[in-house]
């Protein structure tokens, strides 16, 4: 894709062909601020978390469902986001995790998902162990926002996140230092942080 507008069955299938090899790869912010350390700002045990990265199959052009989160979070609030959050004892890994935290988020059918491959976990400063799952979705499914949790629902080109143009490195001072972060500003969203992590380390692994 890398830029152009290739088809799904040609990104998964190169995703399936580079995804295993590029598991033991480490991924987070700290890749951009080798500094801080993987836990910038957490001490304790590095907590499990998911998100699901679903890619719609559409004719014309696949794309992504990203999520604006509601304003009145404890964390992350009002940034975009996947669907997705702490893996639960009894969810049986990440794969079921982010179908889980995708249905309680944007009312997305678990069947309506079909796994492609988990990426290599994206470590954060807060202190989560965050696995990516792929997943493409059919169209015709229903989403419905829990307004406790998510403001909006979108989907995003995924040849725009694909393409390397995009992705802008930026930074913040955190502590007078510098913390540089990937930015992806498509239109009125602002796609930074975690996010434009997780999708710098997709392109990554299957471009990169």
């Amino acid at each position: 894709m890398d830029g152009g507008h290739a088809s799904y069955d040609g990104f998964r299938a190169q995703l399936l062909r580079q995804a295993g090899s590029r598991m033991a790869r480490e991924t987070g912010d700290h890749v951009l601020n080798p500094d801080l350390g993987p836990y910038a700002r957490w001490t304790g045990v590095p907590r499990d978390a998911a998100v699901l990265i679903p890619v719609v199959i559409h004719e014309a052009e696949p794309t992504v469902i990203l999520t604006l989160r509601t304003p009145h979070l404890s964390s992350h609030a009002g940034q975009i986001a996947f669907p997705g959050g702490k893996i639960d004892r009894t969810d049986g890994g990440p794969w079921q995790a982010a179908l889980r935290e995708a249905n309680e988020e944007i009312g997305l059918d678990p069947q309506a998902a079909e796994k492609v491959a988990e990426l290599a976990p994206y470590l954060t400063g807060s202190g989560y162990k965050v696995t990516p799952v792929v997943a493409g979705i059919r169209p015709g499914f229903s989403l419905q926002p829990n307004p406790g949790e998510v403001a909006d629902i979108f989907e995003v080109p995924l040849s725009f996140l694909m393409n390397p143009a995009n992705h802008l490195k930026q930074s913040r001072d955190w502590e007078g230092k510098p913390r540089y972060f990937y930015a992806m500003p498509y239109g009125e969203r602002y796609i930074w942080g975690v996010t434009a992590g997780i999708i710098r380390s997709l392109y990554e692994t299957v471009y990169g």
